[in-house]
């Protein structure tokens, strides 16, 4: 079962991020601040919609789950997936000779997608009631994420993703999660040949089409990374910590870091002490 209200998350996210990267192409090579406004604008929009979205799908599985605090979508803005300053990776990619507009394309896009699911994932984290997510892919989609489509992760769970990759969240309960659930061999069986061997490679393709296991074939982890830095080597983010900053301002005068949510659901004790820190850091209200 797909959820109405996930496939119109979905083209929402997908509106955002085109509308993001369309206006950026034209603003690349002029004043880097108009860049990262423009970047910034569509990070808070689709990381609004992340969140606003966690609601809705819940509400069509009839999941009552109140939230313990409202996201702050600005939050999520003006910072890279990696924790670093939007504005440094915005200037370097205006770089001509460093940068090919298809990377260029990529790194907007992934910070917009990545802002979405961020907003996405705390809001599901401000929900106790709500265990985890279930991953959807929507459309013709690469043999990675169609080995991981449908599985079920819990809320704290770094969500994988390669460039490009347009995944989303859908929230749920490990109870119910079957029904949202795809199966990847199901997926594949619905592509036409000519489909499978552009997704799978056609050794690859015929590979599963002569019973070869699909996780085998494909190696789901490679080229694929989670938004989680591996190890106590925890994302972070300068953004919010000047002296006027929502985030500084929560915080002892000893601390001059923000974890960045990934890093928060890394280091929780549990999820009282997630939607603590998620506060702390100003991630929620």
């Amino acid at each position: 079962m797909v959820l109405r209200t996930a496939l119109e998350h979905y083209a929402q996210q997908q509106k955002i991020a085109r509308w993001a990267l369309l206006n950026a192409r034209r603003r690349r090579f002029g004043a880097v601040n108009d860049l990262v406004t423009l970047v910034a604008l569509a990070q808070t929009q689709a990381a609004r919609d992340g969140a606003a979205a966690v609601g809705r799908m819940l509400s069509e599985q009839n999941i009552d789950a109140d939230p313990e605090g409202t996201v702050r979508p600005a939050a999520l803005a003006r910072t890279a997936s990696d924790g670093r300053d939007l504005a440094g990776l915005l200037s370097y990619a205006q770089n001509r000779t460093l940068v090919t507009p298809a990377q260029f394309d990529r790194i907007v896009l992934t910070q917009v997608r990545d802002a979405g699911r961020s907003g996405a994932s705390v809001g599901i984290a401000s929900r106790p009631q709500v265990t985890g997510y279930v991953r959807m892919i929507q459309g013709a989609t690469c043999d990675r994420c169609a080995i991981l489509a449908g599985s079920f992760y819990r809320y704290n769970t770094g969500f994988a993703r390669h460039p490009f990759c347009d995944c989303i969240h859908v929230p749920a309960n490990r109870g119910t999660a079957g029904d949202l659930r795809t199966d990847p061999k199901a997926y594949f069986d619905s592509l036409t040949t000519a489909e499978q061997d552009k997704a799978f490679t056609k050794s690859g393709a015929q590979a599963i089409r002569d019973g070869a296991d699909m996780s085998q074939v494909v190696n789901a982890r490679r080229g694929t990374q989670t938004a989680q830095v591996y190890g106590r080597d925890l994302k972070i983010t300068t953004e919010g910590m000047t002296k006027r900053g929502l985030a500084r301002s929560r915080m002892s005068g000893r601390q001059r870091v923000r974890l960045m949510p990934e890093s928060i659901y890394k280091i929780a004790e549990n999820r009282a002490d997630a939607i603590r820190l998620l506060k702390l850091y100003g991630f929620l209200i």
